[in-house]
């Protein structure tokens, strides 16, 4: 059953997706390869946006419902760049995206407030505001919504930069 916080994430993952379409709005597939010096390509931050190759992050998400507090380590640093995704055009890239937002988005919606309050261990929050102890829901949050901001922000940054080369 349906509860008003899966609601409200599904709504917030859906509404930052469309935030990370317009920051991406006419980004050419030359620009897309560049990069500034020490920073990430267009093309890179899109493919960590995807998550690893296969099932992307849903393998985490589902782990949080099926074990108690499971370990959960995340590579901020990875861009899961790959001889397949440095082939993708951007709207293949941003349609992966979107296909696995759209899943995780369903899949909030879907949670109890009892599924939603489970916890994981993940060590690199540890310090956060959220602990090394967040909820599923939390997870969810962080890495569907603030995330994807994160990235969108990240975007138009890079083109900006890329611009004034």
């Amino acid at each position: 059953m349906a509860t008003a916080t899966g609601i409200q994430l599904a709504q917030g993952i859906r509404q930052k997706l469309e935030e990370l379409k317009k920051a991406c709005a006419g980004l050419d597939e030359a620009t897309a390869s560049r990069a500034p010096a020490g920073r990430w390509s267009p093309r890179q931050i899109l493919s960590h946006l995807c998550g690893p190759e296969g099932e992307g992050l849903m393998p985490l998400f589902q782990a949080i419902l099926d074990q108690d507090a499971p370990t959960i380590d995340i590579d901020p640093e990875n861009p899961f760049f790959s001889e397949t995704r440095a082939k993708m055009s951007v709207p293949d890239l941003l349609a992966e995206i979107g296909e696995r937002n759209a899943g995780l988005a369903a899949f909030a919606e879907k949670l109890t407030p009892a599924q939603l309050a489970r916890t994981a261990h993940v060590p690199l929050m540890a310090g956060s505001p959220w602990t090394d102890h967040p909820t599923l829901g939390d997870m969810i949050d962080l890495l569907g919504v603030g995330h994807v901001q994160f990235h969108a922000d990240h975007m138009r940054e890079v083109r900006k930069e890329l611009a004034t080369q």
